[in-house]
């Protein structure tokens, strides 16, 4: 609603355009639909080593030769583990943060904050921003790297198509996920870890068949699998498994029984008695949170995930994320002591302002007040600090384009300053921002990660976690992250005492300075320790089973005030925030940790061969000593991304000889900045050829598209009998409608939620009609006489088009129709030539949810064509009695008997008919699993319940509204009714209505069936 492009009769049959439509068209902007918005323009170069090209642009040219000799390394390892050699170069596309990643042009979608990279399936790239830390960026690299294997060894060379799709895609995500993190990781991973022994703990480890199931994230259990697997039957069961599914096995527990030689029930009961032998008695062993002091923030006051907690100065209020809306992840504020939410401080589900608040790997602080706070975002793709009045008003802004992301930020006791890890050319470094200045100044600048600072009570100091007392950057060997101090102007920077080989992260100074407490996994379990800073000697606050811990292994998870703490915890499958207080804070003796791989190791600990292991501790295999590259400015090329599938028949019939088939390509540039796309179709006779070739070009913030396409529509009767002779007559009558157009549009997204779109075509619309007469003799069926002729049809007609529009959409969906949110879309649309109007159109909607689950939709809708030729005979009028406008007028529903005795005019339908409409709809919708569990509102067959009322009128020139003129005579009609909509298996939306068309006197109560969301 309403089509730019003409239709010119109601009746008409669209045959070859059904098929054309279902391919994406370049050149046609979507009616709504939020923007990724390119914010930066980037200048790619392409680094050639011996087995890849990676692209990348100049700013982090640095990082980028170390991300290349890590590729190098990661290819030694990979194809030596599973016996594998690439058939051809491998693309690598990298990013110098996220913030540069979600605005890629190789990935269509929007990327949220917890995609870590991609290895997209037509070109096989990978796709990746740098992680920062070299640790974190060598997993990343190599888990997307270990997917280019998987799609390598298991699929054929050439473009993608239905015939030539690499068999590793239809295998769950457990099963390749998994494999990835296994090989990237290997078996010591304190993190994955700390997931299994929570499910021992609770008796919840999942079977084989099972890890399907979204209960169970397939990262953790699919690595955890993989593990023991490879931990038992060597490390070459990867490459076996996947070259099992080349053989046309794709069932993933029909290859691990292949692999192991036990059944899957078998297989499952053995790697959960290795998961009970191996941490079983850290259960037994080991402390629950409320050991130590209560929970403040759980699933019952908040959410299921409550990450990276802040203390005001005096312990009395609590900023944290939560999705405790269930939504979108926001800021809250809480009464410290009894978790109480007072308020919700940043909003994003449906605020445009925000692209990112840095969720998982920053946290914010209070000044010395606590009257505000501050926290890093990303705003409109660039790096920010967002002050904030604690007590919920906005303070101020602070831009900050010379970084990409902003981490952790921390008051200087004064107020005035802050420090802040940041991201900027693919390295983070240390940063001071004064706020009544707005200068900025770089502590520290090198490829050593530095992390988490914290100012000191006395402005004297920063502590901070690094990696600079441990990697070696010769080698691109990651070091553990330990503690370290640097004075405010950036000198003297000095280690502070760390455990060795460990993680210690997230360090907070003690109200009184003498102390920091920290995170360490020491024991192979993150725990909460205190280290006082004279002497130099530790404590352990916490001796948790499962772990102090956020999102990540490195998310911030702890926060000190004057006489408590809070920290993070995962626990039963969520994290919850529990407080330390009074004496407790101090710590007792350091527990044993000499067993520290029961804790941090996934089953099984012996491992024979360990070939993953070995290759994980030894940093120079692989590793490129004197690496040439060569270096060169990006060129785009096209090259043929997918062909969709072939079909061609030929077949004669009662309307003569047909041909039907189709085809459909599409190119792209490495980038994606430049496409191409083409469909080409015939249904029907051999004129009826139908196609549609595109182009659009998304280097740039302007996106630009052009299209030229021919599509016929066919319409025909067919009619039997005998002529006065006896032969028998059959004759055939078609409509042929042509419609061919060049059209172009651009567009400009102000933000991801508006955009201005300009438009243009020149189209043309011919018309035929003929009729074709056949005779044949009654008896033997032979043709006597065949016959055809041309007949006269309406002259075709030339025309062009323009169009300008605003678009605005915050809508967050369900499964089924939106819920929350506004959009709405503006649009002139002027037609000259043949046809002189200009159509108008205002289409707002709103989606309110007064109380969970429950959602208010309203919208209303004008739309006319104004100007002399908007109600020419040619052009199909518009109607509002569609089920997705009107509800209970559909054309179809009427009968003769509601129209009277006059046989020209049908005034109960034809009151819905007219060159201009007005439509208002209201809607309450209520998904039905969420009227019963307010977390999991919809359910394996998302069904929604629907109560509704419609209005709408139609009117003419001539004939005006009433609510418009006193003389009007067309009326408001009107329906109500109830119903549901029901998403079958995500492939469509089906809408089953009762509806009461009060407009309709001879029409009671009706059933109206419709395929589409709702509004």
């Amino acid at each position: 609603m309403p089509p730019s492009r003409l239709a010119l009769r109601s009746f008409v049959v669209a045959a070859v355009a059904v098929g054309l439509m279902l391919a994406p068209s370049p050149a046609d902007a979507q009616y709504f639909g939020q923007n990724k918005v390119q914010y930066k323009d980037f200048d790619f170069r392409v680094m050639k080593t011996r087995h890849f090209d990676i692209y990348y642009y100049p700013e982090e040219e640095a990082a980028v030769a170390d991300a290349s000799k890590m590729a190098e390394r990661w290819y030694t390892r990979l194809s030596r583990v599973l016996s594998h050699q690439f058939g051809q170069r491998q693309p690598i596309i990298l990013y110098a943060s996220h913030t540069h990643f979600e605005q890629t042009n190789v990935l269509s979608g929007f990327i949220g904050e917890g995609t870590g990279g991609v290895t997209e399936l037509m070109k096989r790239r990978v796709v990746l921003p740098m992680a920062g830390p070299i640790a974190e960026t060598d997993h990343v690299l190599g888990h997307e790297l270990v997917h280019a294997f998987q799609f390598d060894m298991t699929g054929g060379a050439g473009p993608l198509s239905s015939g030539n799709v690499p068999s590793a895609v239809q295998l769950p995500l457990w099963f390749i996920e998994g494999m990835a993190e296994y090989l990237s990781l290997g078996a010591v991973d304190p993190h994955t870890a700390m997931w299994m022994r929570d499910s021992v703990e609770r008796n919840k480890m999942p079977r084989v068949d099972q890890l399907d199931s979204p209960e169970y994230f397939p990262y953790r259990f699919g690595q955890a699998l993989w593990a023991y697997v490879a931990g038992r039957w060597g490390d070459e069961v990867c490459a076996r498994a996947l070259r099992a599914s080349v053989r046309g096995n794709t069932d993933a527990q029909r290859i691990l029984e292949g692999i192991t030689g036990l059944p899957s029930k078998e297989l499952s009961k053995q790697w959960h008695e290795a998961l009970q032998a191996q941490y079983r008695p850290l259960i037994e062993a080991k402390r629950t949170p409320l050991t130590y002091g209560p929970a403040v923030i759980t699933e019952k006051n908040a959410g299921e995930l409550n990450v990276a907690p802040v203390l005001s100065p005096d312990g009395n209020s609590l900023a944290f994320f939560s999705e405790k809306d269930l939504f979108s992840i926001d800021l809250y504020l809480a009464d410290a002591r009894t978790g109480q939410i007072r308020r919700k401080l940043v909003k994003t589900a449906t605020d445009p302002h925000f692209q990112s608040l840095q969720f998982i790997n920053s946290a914010g602080s209070f000044d010395a007040s606590g009257r505000r706070f501050v926290f890093g975002a990303v705003e409109a793709g660039k790096a920010a600090l967002n002050v904030r009045d604690a007590s919920g008003g906005h303070v101020h802004d602070y831009k900050i384009p010379e970084v990409d992301e902003i981490f952790d930020p921390s008051f200087s006791p004064d107020g005035r300053q802050v420090v802040f890890s940041a991201q900027t050319g693919g390295v983070t470094d240390l940063f001071v921002y004064d706020l009544e200045a707005s200068r900025l100044r770089r502590l520290t600048h090198d490829a050593y990660a530095d992390l988490q600072p914290s100012w000191s009570p006395d402005g004297r100091s920063i502590v901070f976690s690094t990696d600079r007392f441990s990697t070696n950057l010769e080698t691109l060997g990651a070091g553990n992250y330990r503690l370290g101090l640097i004075d405010p102007d950036g000198s003297g920077i000095r280690p502070l005492p760390s455990f060795e080989d460990v993680k210690n992260i997230n360090p907070k100074w003690s109200a009184d300075g003498a102390s920091v407490f920290f995170i360490s996994d020491r024991n192979g379990i993150s725990n909460v320790y205190r280290l006082d800073v004279a002497s130099g000697q530790a404590s352990q606050v916490t001796d948790l089973l499962t772990g102090a811990s956020g999102i990540t292994a490195l998310s911030p998870a702890l926060s000190v005030a004057r006489d408590r703490l809070v920290y993070s915890v995962y626990e039963k499958g969520q994290n919850r925030i529990y407080a330390i207080e009074g004496a407790r804070m101090a710590g007792t003796a350091l527990s044993d940790a000499s067993d520290r791989a029961r804790a941090a190791m996934l089953p099984p600990r012996e491992r024979p061969g360990a070939e993953v292991a070995a290759l994980h501790r030894e940093p120079t295999f692989g590793l490129p000593a004197n690496q040439k590259v060569e270096t060169e400015a990006y060129k785009p090329k096209l090259s043929l991304d997918y062909v969709g599938q072939t079909s061609i028949g030929v077949g004669t019939g009662p309307t003569g000889t047909f041909v039907g088939g189709g085809v459909s390509f599409q190119f792209s540039d490495i980038l994606g900045e430049h496409n191409v796309g083409a469909v080409l179709q015939v249904n029907g006779r051999f004129e009826d050829f139908g196609g549609i070739i595109g182009y659009e070009n998304r280097k740039h913030r302007w996106s630009w598209g052009a299209q030229i396409d021919q599509i016929p529509y066919v319409t025909g009767s067919f009619s039997t009998g005998q002529d006065p002779s006896g032969a028998i007559i059959e004759q055939s009558e078609l409509f042929r409608e042509t419609d061919r157009a060049l059209q172009t549009y651009i567009a400009y997204p102000f933000s991801r939620a508006s955009r201005f779109e300009l438009g243009a075509a020149a189209r043309h619309i011919s018309f035929g009609r003929e009729i074709e007469t056949l005779a044949f003799d009654p008896f033997s069926g032979q043709l006597l006489a065949q016959d055809r002729q041309k007949e006269p049809a309406p002259s075709g007609i030339g025309f062009g088009e323009g169009s300008a529009a605003l678009v605005y959409d915050t809508a967050l969906f369900g499964p089924t129709s939106p819920i929350l949110g506004q959009r709405y879309r503006f649009e002139v649309l002027p037609t000259f030539g043949g046809l002189k109007y200009t159509g108008v159109l205002a289409d707002y909607r709103r989606y309110v949810m007064p109380v969970r689950p429950i959602t208010l939709a309203g919208r209303v809708i004008h739309y006319a064509r104004y100007g002399s030729g908007g109600e020419d005979n040619r052009i199909t009028p518009l109607f509002i009695g569609y089920p997705n406008l009107v509800r209970g007028y559909d054309v179809n529903s009427f009968s003769a008997s509601e129209c009277g005795s006059n046989a020209t005019t049908c005034p109960v339908f034809d009151q819905l008919v007219g060159s201009r409409i007005g439509v208002a709809n209201l809607e309450l919708r209520l998904p039905l699993l969420g009227l019963f569990n307010r977390r999991n509102l919809y359910g394996p067959i998302p069904i929604e319940l629907i109560g509704f009322s419609d209005w709408g009128v139609a009117w003419t020139a001539s004939e005006k509204a009433k609510f418009l003129a006193r003389a009007g005579t067309r009326r408001i009609v009107k329906s109500y009714g109830g119903g549901a909509r029901i998403n079958v298996l995500g492939f469509a939306v089906v809408e089953i209505d009762y509806v009461r068309p009060v407009d309709r006197p001879q029409k009671g109560w009706t059933w109206v069936f419709n395929f589409s969301p709702g509004f």
